[in-house]
């Protein structure tokens, strides 16, 4: 039997980083509770472990969600032009329930749509749940009875989705269950949850993360596979693993990751691309054809200007914006003077994605919350960023009520929904460069200040580098140094049975 001094820390239960001890704001937060947690606690005796506390604070966060978009439930969604946008409650799911043929029982992507959508514009995945939920909504009673069920169904599963992300997020890093308040508390989250089928894609993303974190490649693949088959950005994250991988020298496991997620990806899309090709396209033809659109800054500039820029040339002025903008991460991966942490990278490739995309919906911060919480667990900067974001939020429905509302012109103008925009692109572009700052200094880095390397990164965990570019090619022999405990480059800590 091996003793205490031979035998990895991470066998044992790990040491929990207390967020009210370590984090400023969690600390005063923690006031409203009761107080931060005391040197004398007992740990581990309770039925209210950390990952339970999470999903139940989650789905009482969820459920506030649902009650603010009440006003809509009873009438907002039906009756009035502006109303639905003057009370802050719209939602695509109500409206797409006829709009798409479910009320009609029309199959997605075989059966053509009357109206200008021709067929389903959503992702394979995304489509199968929004099946499911037609079916489980009653066809009897009135159009709007039928609606509001559907919302409700639709509410349910996507609920349960939310649970997952705050569990998931709590599970990744061991050592730090408590980070998964941040997405549980998280006003943002809440607020657009169920304006759209987002969340599936998110809560597979989660998922995969937590598989990686625990070692199981494959796993990962399959549920990053999942989720690219119900929204795109997540194959992004398979472009910071390659990098990472590539600077540790492990191909093995993304070889598996990369085929996982093929595999998963056709298994869940093949059927529909050989029986419904031009079905099953329309969501990547809707993706290329759609003008610029709410949220971006390609729309300030298109409203501020007497010849706005053509489709096709905002397409490719974001793809080569975009393109650059991983030149550059992939520049800091290999360059920087510590391996990055993969949640940090992941966080890095969706926002640049996101922000010089042709459109930033609300609901888009739904991609980014969870790795938010990943790259940069901090109640401060988190809470900056969410702030801009609810900001946003009652800005586009304001401006809505405006465009909407005729003569009376109740809601914000134009140049009040520009500044709105500003001030999200700008939290989000915050958070980034918070990040990159963590990377380029490791020692202001939460995570690693609590002595571990990469507890997202699984096999990357305290592994070697094996190719760098730059700098990093001659690092010291801790690339930070912090008060705490340290983490040998190379090396899994031990765990230390001196008194």
């Amino acid at each position: 039997m091996p003793s205490a001094e031979s035998t990895p820390a991470r066998v044992h239960e790990p040491d929990l980083v207390r967020p009210t001890r370590d984090d400023t704001v969690a600390t005063a937060g923690s006031e409203l509770i009761g107080g931060p947690l005391g040197r004398r606690a007992l740990l581990g005796t309770s039925w209210w472990t950390p990952v339970r506390v999470v999903a139940l604070v989650a789905i009482g966060m969820f459920a506030l969600g649902l009650i603010q978009k009440a006003p809509c439930y009873n009438g907002a969604w039906f009756f009035g032009a502006s109303s639905q946008y003057t009370h802050a409650c719209y939602s695509d799911i109500p409206h797409l329930y006829q709009g798409r043929g479910f009320a009609d029982g029309l199959v997605p992507y075989f059966d053509k749509l009357p109206g200008d959508m021709d067929y389903l514009e959503y992702p394979v995945l995304t489509g199968v749940f929004m099946e499911v939920a037609a079916w489980l909504t009653p066809g009897s009673g009135s159009i709007q009875h039928q609606e509001q069920w559907y919302w409700m169904v639709n509410a349910g599963m996507l609920m349960a989705c939310a649970a997952v992300i705050a569990v998931c997020v709590s599970r990744t890093h061991a050592r730090r269950p408590w980070d998964g308040l941040l997405v549980a508390l998280a006003p943002a989250f809440a607020l657009t949850a169920t304006i759209n089928w987002d969340l599936l894609a998110v809560a597979l993303t989660a998922a995969a993360m937590m598989m990686w974190a625990r070692g199981r490649s494959l796993a990962f693949g399959v549920l990053l596979g999942l989720a690219t088959a119900a929204k795109l950005y997540p194959v992004f994250l398979l472009g910071p693993l390659f990098l990472l991988c590539l600077r540790a020298g492990k191909w093995r496991d993304f070889g598996k990751a990369l085929g996982g997620a093929a595999v998963a990806w056709l298994v869940v899309n093949l059927p529909v691309m050989l029986f419904a090709f031009e079905g099953w396209s329309k969501f990547y033809r809707f993706s290329q054809e759609r003008g610029v659109d709410f949220g971006s800054f390609w729309l300030i500039l298109a409203q501020n200007s007497s010849d706005p820029l053509t489709t096709d040339s905002v397409n490719t002025l974001a793809t080569v914006m975009v393109l650059l903008c991983f030149l550059g991460i992939a520049w800091l991966t290999l360059s920087a003077p510590r391996r990055p942490r993969f949640a940090q990278l992941a966080f890095l490739v969706v926002a640049a994605f996101i922000l010089t995309n042709k459109v930033y919906s609300p609901q888009y911060v739904l991609w980014l919350v969870p790795l938010a919480v990943l790259a940069r667990p901090k109640w401060r900067d988190f809470l900056i960023w969410q702030a801009c974001e609810v900001a946003y939020f009652l800005g586009i429905w304001m401006y809505l009520a405006y465009t909407t509302s005729g003569d009376a012109h109740k809601g914000l103008p134009t140049d009040g929904y520009h500044w709105a925009i500003g001030v999200h692109l700008l939290g989000t572009l915050y958070l980034c460069v918070v990040v990159v700052r963590d990377i380029l200094m490791p020692e202001r880095d939460v995570v690693r200040q609590a002595g571990d390397d990469d507890p997202s990164g699984g096999v990357l965990d305290g592994a070697e580098d094996a190719f760098v570019l730059g700098a990093a090619a001659h690092p010291p022999r801790h690339a930070s140094h912090f008060d705490g405990p340290q983490v040998e480059w190379g090396k899994q800590e031990t765990l230390d049975s001196s008194p």
